[in-house]
């Protein structure tokens, strides 16, 4: 087997009985890096160590990952210019960071006779962030709620 020590230096072709003495009186392991290669490759190094590592190096691969997460607004019908520009706001922040936005509008009592009002608040609230923002889901009435989910451009 081809041996490289905890140093990182090539030792070459050495047997395996001879590389695990070696491990052993470094006091540390001996660990088959690639076993298909001709000859097979072995390192010496601290395996509690190295697997710390390869954990670690995978979270901060993962960390820099954005899955796009789903980020909600909701709006009521009887909102004012001023609450629904802080709402759209909001929103464009979202879309920025790269998340997608599910805009909602939930009708309490008997708000539900006035749906029309909900879908062209809805349709206001989409036209507002046509330039940040495109349609992933149109907007759909599922029950007391109207719902829409936009994607950043």
């Amino acid at each position: 087997m081809f041996l490289i020590d905890e140093t990182g230096t090539s030792r070459g072709i050495i047997s395996t009985r001879e590389a695990l003495n070696l491990a052993r009186t470094a006091d540390l392991d001996l660990v088959e890096v690639s076993p298909n290669a001709k000859p097979p490759v072995a390192k010496i190094l601290d395996f509690g160590k190295y697997k710390y590592e390869q954990t670690k190096a995978q979270q901060r691969s993962r960390r820099g990952q954005n899955d796009g997460a789903v980020k909600e607004v909701r709006l009521s019908v009887k909102i004012d210019s001023h609450d629904f520009e802080v709402k759209a706001k909001r929103a464009e922040k979202f879309l920025s960071q790269g998340n997608k936005v599910k805009a909602g509008i939930l009708f309490k009592g008997r708000e539900i006779v006035h749906a029309h009002l909900g879908e062209a608040l809805i349709n206001r609230f989409i036209d507002r962030l046509v330039n940040t923002a495109k349609i992933e889901q149109a907007p759909t009435r599922q029950g007391r709620s109207i719902h829409t989910i936009l994607s950043p451009k």
